[in-house]
């Protein structure tokens, strides 16, 4: 079963999904294993006067992008033909 687990950790590092927000001034790239691989913002959201926003956008675009990871993780979990646990 650790075999496995390392198998799909492994090919989920190898997945990586994006997602945006505030129009496209926020950007996320995570992958499978929904590690942050990069994120971008836009240089007009750094001011003290769109802090909140920035905040939002910031917290939108990470939870978006935890979600699409999730999806990923099961499809390809689901594609390597499930997770076998004895017992269970």
């Amino acid at each position: 079963m650790r075999n496995q687990a390392s198998q799909i950790k492994q090919t989920l590092a190898e997945e990586s999904v994006h997602a945006e927000s505030a129009g496209g001034r926020v950007n996320i790239v995570m992958d499978g294993n929904m590690e942050t691989l990069s994120i971008e913002i836009n240089p007009e959201l750094l001011t003290s006067e769109k802090k909140e926003e920035l905040e939002n956008a910031i917290k939108e675009a990470v939870n978006s992008a935890i979600k699409k990871a999730q999806r990923a993780m099961a499809m390809k979990i689901q594609g390597m033909g499930g997770l076998n646990m004895p017992g269970l």
